[in-house]
């Protein structure tokens, strides 16, 4: 046995499946040739040919006589004027009882499987018209019965379901045996013709009845006068000897001579309205005889058909028999064969198909991830030779064998290549990022040097330049694997990460977001998390047009803090929206030819280094919305208070092109009484400063701000769209005050008096009273005394007796300040106040 099996395995491939694959090919052609073309179609064909005979011919010839009956009396009991208690009627009602059972037998043969099974689709539709057309009789009785209908519209009423039944003879598939077919549907035809003699009849004994025609039964009758002779004419012509031999004796015949007879005269004579001009009691006798004649003929015809059938019937079986045979004698022969040599082939084939499915699916993807850890390999060990043999077999092994060492030898190349890729990426990342620091560093030196708005605003704008180009150096050290060198020690405020993330956008003015609750980001995740908010929300400046808002909100939710930023844009399609999210969910590795989608590949990395869950969906605006969900275990909830190093410390890294505030250091600051205490979600915009040399606290516990220019704190340092809950034109912001020199003139100022008594209204709250919330300086004088600007004109003219210009400048730009600040904190919702800030 092992000797065979090893011949069986020297030989070729080829040879192998010419042996394995000619036998059944040869099986297959001869079941084919017998089975299909002499037995199997047209044994099935006789099956349904007796199907239709028993369950469709026999019944719907009955149906069809019985029909015929009923026509003919209805027609005598409307032409006798609807008697009642007549024969006339009792042989009606007897009739349309015959009638019901006929329909009833046929309706059920008809709905049996077998039946419905061996019609094609052309006929079940034919047969369900049929169905449709009898349901119609039971109507048309009831006209007729009450005289709602007159003898031409009781023939239609019988005509539309014999008509029916004969579309559904002519739909019924024939057999294959041409003379058989033929036969058939002559035999049909014939059967049609009689049919119109049986109309004729109905509508002369209507007319006898009556006395004379109406409307067009003249007309119609000789109409069908000529169609019957013209049916009986062709197709006698096709009956077989026998049977055209007899029809040409019922020609002959006494009845046919008679009705024939009757035919030319009303041929000749029928007119409308006049009586008909035949003997109706010789007409019924003629008519009966000649319908039973041609009655027998037709079946003499189906008997003929059936003789002519039978034979043909045998041939079929002996073909079946005989294919039956030769195809069980060539399976088994292809089966042995097929057996013998493919057991071998099949398992070795197998094999190798296994081994190669588990190379590509397990052994390969595992090899290649251990060299992108970095791991060293064995390849000969890694990658064993797969051993079947000599033959095409083997060398497919031998070849699947070479591929495996190639494909582990190249992805260690490209573990290789990839790691100095990154390795390049991260070293000029860092490089990038050292400069830019030293560059955002010297900026910021800058900024506290100049008193110029005009140079400030300048150097805000390459802060924030530099600040975006800082985000695009960390999202090559996020490509390389890395992390970005930025860090905080401890939990920073949620409205402060998303302000951090707008100041880092180049549209920051179209961004504005809504009051964010109060939570903190711990420390670890802030700089990752302000990269990925930042990257989303570029996006949705970038893809939206220029004259749309970026709205952003936030909420605590049962999973975490949840950031949606929605633009109003474009859009996306949702086959895009869902491609997008799976690459969110599910990094792919980085394709540089895929650099399009670069902010989007960088966002999916954030994302999954802190199990952070980004969902894009279509906004009822047109646009998309993204939804930024940050998991509970980096949310520390309530933002603790800010003290002088952290503020410091998030400034320095956040400091954005809007830092056009001014805070003072922590030890000048004086604290807000607890029971004027907000969140600091609330904070408010900048107050401008007094001028230099002012002195005295600050009115209601607020800080006073000194001349000395200090660092703007993190807070301070959105752009002015982002901190405001309403859209205002960036157009309406002030430059940035120019601050008075340290050695100007003090100019005095006006503490506010204190406020009276606080009148109550019935709930409880207090009343309103005319200017009692303005400065002394704004609340109108009595008119004998001339004012400048809310400040009497004697106080006003010794003020400025003793100003230099440099003093009245700066007195001005902090009026401007003021009347900008006022303006902002109006656009503020109501339930908005300044909080305590460290510096």
């Amino acid at each position: 046995m092992k000797s065979r099996t090893w011949r069986i395995r020297t030989w070729s491939i080829r040879a192998k499946i010419v042996t394995l694959l000619l036998p059944p090919l040869l099986s297959l052609v001869v079941l084919w040739v017998f089975a299909t073309s002499l037995t199997s179609g047209a044994v099935v064909e006789l099956f349904d040919a007796q199907t239709y005979y028993t369950l469709a011919a026999e019944p719907a010839e009955s149906v069809i006589v019985e029909l015929q009956r009923e026509r003919k009396l209805s027609q005598v009991y409307l032409g006798a004027g609807r008697p009642e208690g007549k024969p006339e009627a009792a042989l009606l009602a007897e009739q349309r009882r015959k009638t019901d059972a006929a329909i009833s037998n046929f309706r059920t043969l008809a709905a049996k499987d077998d039946l419905k099974e061996a019609m094609p689709a052309g006929a079940t539709g034919r047969l369900a018209e049929i169905m449709v057309a009898l349901d119609g009789i039971v109507s048309g009785r009831s006209g007729i019965s009450l005289g709602q209908v007159d003898r031409s519209g009781a023939m239609e009423i019988y005509n539309g379901p014999v008509d029916a039944i004969y579309r559904w003879y002519n739909a019924l598939p024939g057999v294959s045996d041409a003379q058989l077919s033929k036969d058939a549907s002559t035999n049909i035809a014939m059967s049609r013709a009689r049919e119109l003699l049986a109309r004729e009849d109905a509508l002369v004994n209507g007319a006898a009845a009556a006395g004379k025609f109406i409307r067009t039964e003249a007309a119609d009758l000789i109409a069908m006068i000529g169609a019957k002779r013209n049916a009986y004419a062709e197709q006698s012509a096709e009956l077989p000897d026998a049977v055209q031999q007899t029809y040409r004796n019922i020609q002959a015949g006494e009845p046919h001579k008679k009705l024939t007879a009757f035919e030319d005269k009303i041929l000749a004579e029928a007119k409308p309205n006049a009586a008909i001009p035949v003997d109706i009691t010789v007409w019924r006798d003629a008519y009966d005889k000649l319908a039973d004649q041609l009655r027998q003929l037709d079946l003499q015809y189906g008997d003929t058909i059936l003789e002519r059938a039978e034979p043909v019937g045998v041939d079929i079986v002996v073909r079946l028999v005989l294919a039956a045979v030769l195809g069980l004698l060539a399976i088994a022969v292809s089966v042995i064969l097929s057996i013998r040599i493919g057991r071998s082939l099949i398992n070795r084939l197998t094999g190798l198909r296994q081994d190669a499915q588990s190379l590509a699916d397990q052994r390969l993807p595992e090899l290649v991830g251990r060299l992108r850890r970095g791991e060293e390999l064995d390849l000969a060990e890694a990658a064993p030779p797969l051993e079947y043999g000599t033959d095409e077999i083997g060398k497919v092994g031998n070849a699947f064998s070479a591929v495996q060492r190639t494909a582990i030898e190249s992805a260690a190349h490209e573990a290789q290549l990839r790691r100095g890729l990154n390795e390049v990426f991260l070293n000029i990342a860092r490089r990038s990022q050292t400069l830019l620091h030293r560059q955002l560093a010297l900026l910021d030196r800058m900024e506290r040097r100049t008193g110029d708005p005009e140079e400030l605003e300048d150097l805000f704008r390459v802060d924030h330049l530099a600040t975006r180009m800082r985000r695009h150096a960390e999202d090559l050290v996020i490509l390389a694997g890395a992390t970005p060198g930025r860090g905080w020690r401890n939990p920073v405020p949620m409205v402060d990460v998303v302000r951090g993330a707008v100041s880092e956008v180049e549209d920051y003015a179209r961004v504005g977001f809504l009051t964010l609750p109060e939570a903190a980001l711990v420390g670890r995740a802030v700089a990752d998390v302000i990269h990925l908010l930042a990257e989303v929300i570029e996006n949705a400046t970038s893809y939206s047009p220029p004259h749309t808002r970026v709205q952003i909100s936030g909420q605590l939710v049962p999973n975490g803090f949840a950031v949606e930023i929605e633009d109003r844009g474009l859009g996306m399609a949702p086959e895009a929206i869902e491609e997008a999210n799976q690459r969110l969910l599910h990094p792919p590795d980085f394709d540089p030819a895929n650099s399009a989608r670069l902010g989007l590949f960088v966002v999916a990395l954030l994302a999954a280094r802190h199990g952070v869950r980004v969902t894009l969906r279509s906004s009822p605006y047109g646009g998309v919305t993204a939804v930024v969900l940050i998991p509970p275990h980096l949310i520390s909830g309530a933002p603790p208070e800010l003290t002088a190093s952290t503020a410091a410390e998030l400034a320095a890294e956040q400091a954005g092109p809007a830092a056009e505030l001014i805070t003072e250091s922590a030890p000048d600051l004086t604290t807000v009484p607890a029971s004027a205490k907000v969140p600091t979600a609330g904070i408010s915009a900048w107050a401008p400063e007094p001028l230099a040399g002012q002195s005295g606290p600050a009115a209601d516990g607020l800080p006073v701000r000194p001349a000395e220019l200090a660092r703007p704190s993190l807070v301070e340092l959105v752009p002015p769209a982002a901190r405001r809950t309403h859209d205002v034109d960036a157009e309406v912001l002030p430059e940035r005050p120019e601050v008075p020199r340290a050695d100007a003139s003090p100019v005095p100022t006006q503490r506010p008096e204190p406020d009276q008594a606080i009148d109550l209204t019935d709930d409880g709250l207090p009343k309103r009273r005319r200017q009692a919330s303005l400065a002394p300086q704004l609340r109108e004088r009595p008119e004998d005394e001339h004012t400048v600007d809310g400040i009497p004109a004697s106080q006003f003219a010794a003020a400025a007796a003793g100003r230099s210009p440099e003093q009245t400048r700066a007195m001005m730009t902090s009026l401007q300040a003021g009347f900008t600040r006022g303006r902002r904190e109006a656009a503020l919702t109501d339930d908005q106040s300044t909080s305590e800030r460290d510096a």
